[in-house]
C-alpha cells in the first residue's frame, strides 16, 4: 500500500498530460508543474490577506475536511481547490476562478519552490473544499477585516479582539508554510 504523500503525489500528477513528465518537473531546479484546471479540480484564487483568513476559518470549522490550499507570496494570492464546476460564478474584488482551459502552477508537495508554497497539500483521496464552505469563509474573513480596519463598525464588542487573534494566526501560516490540519500523515 502506497503511504499518503505517494498517494498526493499520484492524485496531483493525474492532472498533467504527462503524469511522468509531471513528476519530472517537481524533482527538477524549478520544482514547478503546470498543471490543467476543471478536470480534477477547479482552482478560487482571493487575495492573500482575505485568502489567509478564510483559510483560518475552515481549518477551525468541524465541519469542513480541508481541501489543498496553495499560496503565491509574490502574486500575494491564495487559491483553494474547488470541484470542477463550468457553471460556477464567483464575484468579488480580486477574485478569480481557474476552470477548464486555465492552468495552474504547482509546485512539489514536499518543497516551497519560489513564491509558491502548499498551505495545505492535497492528501492524496481528493478531499476538495465544498464551494459552500469556502463561500461562508470568505464572507466571515471579509468581516473580520472589516473590523481591523475600522473596529467601531462591529456590532460585537468581542469582535476586534477575535480579528486580532486571527490576524496572529494567518500571519503564522504565512510564516510556516505548511497549516497544521489536524490530519493523520499516512
Amino acid at each position: 500500500m502506497r503511504n499518503q504523500a505517494q498517494q498526493a503525489v499520484e492524485w496531483l500528477a493525474a492532472a498533467a498530460t504527462d503524469p511522468r513528465d509531471c513528476k519530472r518537473a517537481w524533482q527538477s531546479d524549478s520544482g514547478t508543474a503546470v498543471l490543467a484546471a476543471g478536470r480534477f479540480w477547479d482552482v478560487l484564487s482571493v487575495p492573500e490577506e482575505l485568502g489567509l483568513f478564510a483559510l483560518d476559518v475552515l481549518l477551525r470549522s468541524p465541519r469542513q475536511e480541508p481541501g489543498p490550499t496553495l499560496a503565491d507570496f509574490v502574486s500575494h494570492r491564495v487559491g483553494f481547490f474547488l470541484p470542477p464546476d463550468p457553471r460556477s460564478r464567483w464575484v468579488g474584488d480580486g477574485v478569480r476562478y481557474a476552470g477548464r482551459g486555465a492552468w495552474i502552477a504547482v509546485p512539489a508537495l514536499q518543497r516551497a519552490t519560489g513564491s509558491l508554497r502548499w498551505l495545505v497539500p492535497p492528501d492524496g483521496s481528493g478531499t476538495l473544499y465544498a464551494p459552500a464552505a469556502v463561500e461562508v469563509a470568505l464572507q466571515e474573513a471579509t468581516g473580520m477585516l472589516a473590523t481591523l480596519l475600522n473596529p467601531a463598525s462591529s456590532l460585537r464588542p468581542d469582535a476586534h479582539t477575535a480579528a486580532v487573534e486571527a490576524r496572529a494566526r494567518t500571519r503564522a501560516l504565512r510564516g510556516w508554510g505548511t497549516a497544521d490540519t489536524g490530519r493523520r500523515r499516512g
